[in-house]
């Protein structure tokens, strides 16, 4: 200072005899004429300290020839494309994830599965199923195995199978004198027409497998075959004795069918709710196991700090002499009102950005347009106390209240010294000052006899999105700053 160093050129080394020669080119620049000392450096040397003469810079003016070279308004502010985020990746994501639950879903639920052979005979009607039945019965091996109990328990089971279904709902369970009677009841009372001779047959049947089935009797191979044509031909006169069912029964019968698909309907339309929302659980859990429970919420509801922390960043430089930093936003130019009798010997430049009431951040930079009185001039570190003095005013003004600060040194990456000032504080969320919440700031100050930098950062406390958004910030402040 007062020239502004824009770039430190790499060391060149030459070799004459026995000695070496070093040289060190910086680039410098100054945008106001005028007549400027490069004050005395210090040089170190195998831990010896050296010191160079000053230099005077002469900064003249140029003669812009107007007729040949054009002057033109500063160009207006342009928006940036805002750089590609990783968002079709969660979208891609979830629609594997839902295209994985409804095929389940479909495959278990909705399709139409084959039926297997159990299912096929329980769609049929009584008296095919019973037809069935006994052509199974035909197909078996017992009679040759001298196998006569199966054989008779499946002969027998066909006919109360059919008797229970279409006109004793107890069959199954009665006994043989038990199911004979109720047959005889239903026979006197004119409500199936089933002669005495066809109820003296079945009975005849059923006790004779009785007597297999308890007592390990073993008839006949010729008289089960016997036995086997009658239960046939009893069932068909069975079947033929059934009263013919009435219109209203038969409407009775297809409501109840349509009862019964919409029945099975809503059965199927609850076990996919139920298996969206366990996948769904599911998923969540395991996300939540993997990321933490907080941070598959917040992303499922799109928290905006989490949303500011993990967008598009931009690295960028503000004012003059550059601050370079990485910001998730892009910092916007704000004016800053600078009372009449300093218009002519600083130069103000401020960029901010707010998130809502939960997080701010401001660069400002300071210059003094003349070079001050070196025996009146503050020093640097008096021009940075007063900056923050000056911004927790600002915090105050603003309406923060309880403001417990802590000072500290602080160095950016490149090694630009400064004081880090942070501490919490509450903070109105209104208007009217009447809801306050607990906040935390951050403040970060450079200064040299002309240039005072500082950066403001206020925040929600609590939050660890913010705390990251904050952090990530001030690793990346870079400034140049050369020690006089």
């Amino acid at each position: 200072m007062p020239l502004e160093m824009i770039e430190a050129y790499k060391t060149d080394t030459t070799k004459q005899q026995d000695k070496y020669t070093l040289i060190k080119k910086y680039g410098l620049t100054q945008f106001d004429s005028g007549r400027y000392v490069i004050p005395k450096q210090k040089v170190i040397i195998a831990g010896k300290q050296y010191i160079t003469d000053s230099l005077l810079v002469n900064v003249n003016n140029i003669v812009v020839d107007t007729t040949k070279q054009k002057l033109y308004d500063i160009k207006p502010m342009i928006a940036v494309q805002k750089p590609a985020s990783d968002w079709w990746k969660y979208l891609l994501l979830g629609i594997l994830i839902l295209s994985l639950i409804g095929f389940i879903i479909y495959w278990f639920v909705w399709r139409k599965k084959p039926l297997t052979e159990e299912e096929q005979i329980a769609l049929l009607p009584p008296y095919d199923r019973a037809k069935l039945a006994l052509q199974k019965l035909d197909e078996s091996n017992y009679l040759a195995y001298d196998k006569y109990k199966e054989y008779y328990s499946e002969l027998t089971l066909a006919i109360r199978k059919y008797l229970d279904e279409k006109v004793y709902d107890r069959a199954l369970e009665s006994t043989t004198d038990e199911l004979i009677t109720r047959l005889e009841i239903l026979s006197d009372g004119n409500q199936i027409e089933l002669t005495k001779d066809h109820i003296k047959k079945i009975e005849s049947v059923l006790k004779r497998a009785d007597l297999v089935k308890f007592a390990k009797s073993a008839p006949d191979v010729e008289l089960a075959k016997i036995d086997r044509t009658v239960i046939d031909q009893e069932i068909d006169y069975v079947k033929e004795a059934l009263p013919e069912a009435s219109e209203e029964e038969k409407l009775l019968d297809i409501e109840y069918k349509k009862q019964q698909e919409k029945k099975e309907f809503r059965q199927k339309v609850w076990v996919t709710i139920a298996a969206i929302v366990f996948m769904l659980g599911l998923t969540f859990a395991a996300f939540s196991y993997r990321y933490g429970f907080n941070y598959v919420v917040d992303t499922i509801f799109q928290k905006d700090t989490k949303q500011l922390l993990e967008g598009g960043w931009v690295d960028s430089d503000y004012g003059f002499p550059p601050i370079t930093i990485s910001t998730p936003e892009v910092l916007k130019r704000e004016e800053v009102a600078i009372p009449d009798d300093l218009i002519d010997k600083i130069k103000v430049s401020n960029f901010g950005y707010q998130l809502e009431d939960k997080f701010t951040i401001a660069i400002t930079s300071t210059v003094l347009k003349s070079a001050p009185d070196q025996e009146n001039a503050p020093s640097p570190e008096n021009n940075v106390l007063k900056a923050i003095e000056d911004n927790l005013k600002a915090i105050e003004a603003t309406g923060g209240r309880n403001i417990i600060s802590n000072k500290d040194k602080f160095k950016t990456p490149n090694g630009a010294e400064g004081v880090k000032t942070s501490g919490t504080f509450d903070y109105p969320i209104d208007d009217d000052k009447q809801d306050y919440v607990n906040g935390q700031f951050v403040i970060l100050s450079f200064a040299n006899k002309d240039v005072t930098q500082q950066i403001l950062i206020t925040y929600l406390k609590d939050d660890i999105y913010l705390d990251q958004v904050v952090e990530r910030i001030v690793a990346s402040i870079e400034l140049n700053q050369k020690e006089d």
